[in-house]
């Protein structure tokens, strides 16, 4: 059982991390548009998020996919700035008509490409036969979903407290989290490392 807690405490560092903010970041694009009765759609999305970090890793524990450190690196705030993109430009639509496929599908590619960000990392801590790194795996991901849910509910009560006391809108809320988000995420891409050769 101390196994466990030991994994999972990774996995909640790995998304609370104030050196590593992206992740944090992503979490807030992603969760902006949504209020409280939104819950479902966004622990679906936390969901896809995990899921497809998961199988990042489980690929690349099992060294069924390698990709180049570089290239992920970059990936990463493209992602997060696509999703800030998406909400900044369908903000004020109505809850009802807005389909979380595309988000779904971003969330998703968000999740493998984080996952194969921190393999590295992660083969690094569990080493061992292969038949024993998908128990650790599973009490990562725990983790990670449960760090994701303090970080979407902190959001969500921002976004209540903000909407509620000082009387924004939610389109006002979405236009201006969108945008501190890209404003931040920016300059990660240009420092990016890929630019230099």
């Amino acid at each position: 059982m101390s196994d466990f807690w030991i994994y999972f405490e990774v996995g909640m560092r790995h998304v609370l991390n104030l050196f590593s903010y992206d992740h944090v970041l992503f979490l807030i694009a992603l969760s902006v548009p949504y209020v409280f009765k939104d819950w479902k759609k966004v622990l679906l999305l936390v969901s896809l998020f995990t899921v497809g970090h998961t199988l990042a890793l489980l690929l690349s524990v099992y060294e069924i996919i390698v990709v180049k450190v570089d290239i992920i690196e970059f990936l990463i705030p493209i992602t997060i700035l696509i999703t800030a993109f998406f909400h900044l430009f369908t903000a004020g639509k109505s809850a009802k008509n807005e389909s979380i496929s595309v988000i779904g599908v971003i969330t998703l590619f968000f999740g493998i490409i984080h996952g194969l960000g921190f393999a590295t990392y992660f083969k690094s801590i569990i080493g061992g036969a292969s038949d024993s790194k998908l128990l650790p795996l599973l009490e990562f991901a725990t983790g990670i979903e449960v760090a994701q849910i303090v970080v979407v509910l902190v959001s969500l009560i921002a976004a209540y407290c903000v909407q509620t006391l000082f009387r924004f809108s939610k389109r006002d809320w979405t236009l201006v989290m969108s945008s501190f988000v890209i404003g931040v995420v920016l300059p990660m891409i240009i420092e990016s490392k890929i630019w230099i050769r």
